[in-house]
C-alpha cells in the first residue's frame, strides 16, 4: 500500500496558517487483500454519478435576492447513490483561522475529504471553505460550504433534469424508484415545514403570552385574583415600593423582557421627580412611539443588509441589551443601528 505524505498547516501566533498552494489530489490504492472484483472508487464515484438526482435552486436568501442549493438538500440527494455503490467520505480539518472582523467572526478553514470505495482505495482531496457569523456558527457553515462544493465538483451534481442527459444515449438514464420516492418525500417534508411556520403565530418569542402579561381575570370564589404587576409599579408611591413589585414579579417566573418594562415604569418615575427646570419638554405619547418604531424600523433595515432575517436581529439585540428591541430605548436601537451599518461597511471596504 502506498501512503502519500500531505503537507500540515504551519503554525502562526495568531492561528494556523494555510500552505502557500493546496496539496494535489491524491490517490492510494486499496489494501492488500481487497477482493479483485470490488468495484474501484474511481468506478464507483461514476456509477453514483449515474444515480444522481437533480438539486434545483429552491432556497431564496430573501435579504440579498438570490436562490442556492441549500447543504441539507445535496446530503439528501447523494445519500441514496452513495449508500447503494458503497461509498463514503472520512472529513478531516486540515487548516483553519479565525478572526474578529468588526462585530462578525470570520473562519477559513481547509478540510482533507477521503472518498472510499468499495474496495478500500480511497481519494484524497482538499477543499476550501470561508464563512462569516455574528455568534459561534462561523466553523459549522464554513465546513458546510467545503462539503456542498466538494460533492458540486466530484460527483458534478446536476441543477435539473436536462444535466443528466446524454445526446448520444436512444434512452436517457432514468432515476431509480426508490431515489423518486426518497425525492418526493423530502420535498412533502419541506412543504409541511414552510406551511408550519407560516401558520404558527408568533409573540416575541412565545406563542403565547405569560402569565404575567395577561389581563388579570376575575377570580373564583376560592381563588386569589392574579396579580397585575404592571399597575403595582405604575402605583408605587416609593422606590421601596417599586423593588417590592420587581422582586415579586421576578420569583413568579417573569421574563428579561417584562422586567425591563417595570424598569422603564420606574425610570419614568425618577424623572418625573427631578426639579421641572432640570428636565427636557416631554414629548408626547404619540411622539414617542412614533420615533421608537421608526429607530425599530431602521434597526431591522440595517438588519438585513448585514445579512440577518428579523429573529437572528432580535437574538443579537437580546444578547447585547438583555432586552427585546419592542421594549428598547430609541438610543439603544439607534445604537445597534449604527453598529450594523458599521459592520456592512466593513465587509465591502
Amino acid at each position: 500500500m502506498t501512503v502519500t505524505t500531505l503537507p500540515t498547516p504551519l503554525t502562526d501566533p495568531r492561528g494556523p496558517v494555510f500552505p502557500p498552494a493546496p496539496a494535489p489530489t491524491t490517490y492510494e490504492p486499496a489494501p492488500s487483500g481487497a477482493p479483485a472484483d470490488a468495484p474501484r472508487v474511481f468506478a464507483a464515484i461514476n456509477a453514483v454519478m449515474r444515480d444522481t438526482m437533480p438539486v434545483g435552486k429552491n432556497q431564496e436568501n430573501k435579504q440579498q435576492n438570490y436562490k442556492f442549493r441549500g447543504i441539507d438538500d445535496v446530503m439528501s440527494a447523494m445519500a441514496g447513490p452513495m449508500r447503494t455503490h458503497g461509498v463514503f467520505i472520512l472529513p478531516v480539518l486540515a487548516g483553519q483561522r479565525q478572526e474578529r472582523d468588526g462585530k462578525m467572526t470570520r473562519t477559513t478553514i481547509t478540510m482533507r475529504y477521503r472518498v472510499y470505495g468499495p474496495a478500500g482505495d480511497c481519494l484524497i482531496a482538499e477543499v476550501p471553505g470561508e464563512s462569516f457569523d455574528f455568534a459561534d456558527k462561523s466553523m459549522n457553515k464554513a465546513q458546510s460550504a467545503a462539503l456542498k462544493y466538494l460533492l458540486f465538483t466530484l460527483f458534478m451534481l446536476p441543477v435539473d433534469g436536462r444535466s443528466i442527459d446524454d445526446g448520444d444515449r436512444d434512452h436517457p438514464v432514468q432515476p431509480t424508484p426508490e431515489h423518486r420516492a426518497e425525492y418526493a418525500q423530502r420535498q412533502q417534508q419541506r412543504g409541511q415545514r414552510q406551511q408550519q411556520r407560516q401558520q404558527q403565530p408568533r409573540r416575541s418569542n412565545r406563542a403565547e403570552p405569560g402569565p404575567w402579561e395577561r389581563p388579570p381575570a376575575q377570580p373564583a370564589p376560592a381563588e386569589q385574583p392574579r396579580r397585575d404587576y404592571l399597575a403595582e409599579a405604575q402605583a408605587a408611591q416609593s422606590p421601596g415600593a417599586f423593588a417590592q413589585v420587581r422582586a415579586a414579579a421576578e420569583k413568579a417566573g417573569a421574563p428579561a423582557d417584562f422586567l425591563a418594562q417595570l424598569d422603564a415604569v420606574a425610570e419614568k418615575k425618577r424623572a418625573a421627580a427631578q426639579p421641572t427646570q432640570q428636565r427636557p419638554t416631554p414629548k408626547a405619547p404619540a411622539e414617542e412611539d412614533q420615533e421608537q418604531a421608526a429607530a425599530l424600523g431602521e434597526m431591522y433595515d440595517a438588519a438585513r443588509s448585514a445579512g440577518l432575517d428579523r429573529a437572528e436581529a432580535d437574538q443579537a439585540f437580546v444578547n447585547r441589551h438583555q432586552i427585546q428591541p419592542t421594549a428598547a430605548t430609541v438610543d439603544q436601537l439607534r445604537e445597534q443601528r449604527d453598529d450594523l451599518l458599521d459592520t456592512v461597511r466593513g465587509a465591502t471596504a
